[in-house]
């Protein structure tokens, strides 16, 4: 943690004097600037996280499809962002939502694991060291750089027990026949949660807080069946229309899910391992 508070660390990066601050948490404030103008000062999670996150924005931008908040400056520890004026979510609006990610995903990445331009190899995923090495075959890299490497940080830190490890494996070894047909780098948001879409006043779905990087588009549509999203029915449909799954698409939402059911067993413990391991256990029985 930096003495350096959020308004002060905005002043500097954007050369603007400040006239107000609202804290929303130790990490994330919302600051107003001259002239009235509202920006969001976040305070990174580790060395690269600050880097990582506004490279994955502007290059998420560059897509031109789903819209991000845009980047007015950062150092090693602050990001200063545009803050997305809140709306509520519709049903029109995440139509357009599921029609625009799937433009986002179609503008593709150099391989999978590829971090945006500009960012670093060490990212992050929430709070999880995430790292971007680059493959060319999706179910050897996503066993390698996704799912084992936080399978054996749980074992280790004990939320997932030696014995259960097994399970998981196995799923790893089989991905080459569970994975579906194969498909090119798509560009991913990386932790598409719905905490991570904001629905703003002008009607939009808007994304913050990538861990962007080259993926498979079925693992951002997962993660956002994951936790819930409004009119989660109309976003898939959309998507859908824009750019149909492969056959087996539903069957493989377990598989894709492991990934960051992995990684919250690593940041919260026990109860995100039992999911993870049962979501495992189906996708080896299947």
């Amino acid at each position: 943690m930096t003495a350096e508070g959020p308004s002060a660390a905005v002043a500097r990066i954007t050369g603007r004097p400040v006239t107000g601050e609202h804290r929303l948490s130790a990490t994330l404030a919302e600051v107003t600037l001259d002239g009235g103008q509202s920006v969001m000062a976040k305070l990174g999670d580790g060395p690269g996280a600050v880097r990582a996150e506004a490279a994955g924005l502007r290059w998420l931008s560059e897509a031109g499809t789903v819209p991000v908040p845009t980047v007015r400056g950062h150092d090693q520890r602050w990001l200063v962002t545009d803050r997305v004026p809140p709306g509520r979510p519709d049903a029109a609006a995440a139509a357009r939502f599921g029609t625009a990610l799937a433009a986002l995903h179609a503008a593709g990445a150099p391989a999978f694991g590829a971090a945006p331009p500009g960012g670093p190899r060490d990212a992050y995923i929430g709070r999880a060291p995430m790292r971007n090495a680059t493959g060319t075959d999706w179910p050897a890299w996503y066993a390698e750089h996704r799912v084992l490497p936080y399978l054996r940080r749980a074992v280790d830190d004990g939320s997932v027990r030696v014995t259960e490890a097994a399970v998981v494996e196995r799923v790893a070894e089989r991905l080459p026949e569970l994975a579906g047909p194969a498909e090119p780098p798509a560009r991913l948001h990386g932790d598409l949660w719905s905490g991570n879409v904001l629905w703003g006043a002008d009607g939009d779905a808007w994304l913050i807080d990538p861990a962007a990087h080259g993926g498979h588009r079925e693992t951002d549509l997962a993660m956002l069946q994951l936790f819930g999203c409004p009119h989660l029915d109309q976003v898939l449909g959309a998507y859908q229309e824009a750019a149909p799954l492969a056959e087996g698409w539903a069957d493989r939402v377990g598989l894709h899910q492991l990934f960051p059911l992995l990684v919250h067993a690593v940041l919260f413990g026990r109860g995100y391992a039992e999911q993870a391991l049962a979501v495992a256990r189906a996708a080896s029985a299947g």
